[in-house]
């Protein structure tokens, strides 16, 4: 049996089979100058995703918004979302204060009641369970009739996964993710001001 002879030659269009290849270096992305380095994804209990920290007032309309990776504690955006709260008076400048704030147990830290505290807004926030055995000197103020109006925040989150795209993340980008939840934020106050007309 003879050998086959290749009558073919290295061209331009012909690499040599001896030499290594790569892959040509890609492109460095242009992300957008906000976007977080974990794109706002990461994994919780409940399985790999997107945490919304949100500021409702007491009707259930948001206020404001931001997203953080899934196991992410929520304490740790407290300060922030509240500082991003702007509410248009019609005289004097916009309010940004409430008189009281209404969480669960994830947001009892002194940290958080020390800052209330400092902006003049009352803590509605139940103790820990270890914070109680642990406690020495009198329990911080709570009313709980006050503490079960929180569930028109839980309403408000439920709303809001009604648009699918907020439900169901799509968007790689939490930039682009945070602006779908914005436009159901808009949908929400436009319907609140739509069903209160004559």
């Amino acid at each position: 049996m003879r050998w086959a002879r290749s009558t073919g030659r290295c061209g331009v269009s012909t690499a040599r089979t001896y030499a290594p290849t790569k892959p040509p270096p890609a492109r460095e992305k242009n992300l957008p100058h906000h976007e977080p380095t974990d794109h706002a994804l990461g994994r919780s209990r409940g399985g790999w995703g997107t945490k919304l920290h949100l500021v409702t007032d007491g009707c259930g309309l948001p206020l404001t918004v931001q997203v953080s990776a899934g196991q992410a504690h929520e304490s740790l955006f407290a300060e922030p979302v509240l500082n991003a709260v702007r509410i248009v008076q019609a005289h004097g400048p916009p309010r940004r204060r409430p008189e009281k704030l209404a969480g669960d147990r994830g947001y009892s830290y002194r940290r958080i009641r020390r800052w209330l505290r400092k902006h003049h807004v009352g803590a509605v926030i139940p103790e820990r369970r270890d914070q109680i055995a642990q406690r020495r000197g009198r329990p911080p103020k709570f009313d709980p009739q006050q503490y079960r109006r929180r569930n028109v925040i839980e309403r408000c989150v439920s709303w809001l996964k009604e648009a699918r795209a907020v439900a169901t993340r799509f968007e790689k980008l939490a930039v682009h993710y945070l602006g779908c939840i914005k436009l159901a934020m808009i949908r929400r106050h436009l319907r609140a001001i739509l069903s209160n007309r004559p």
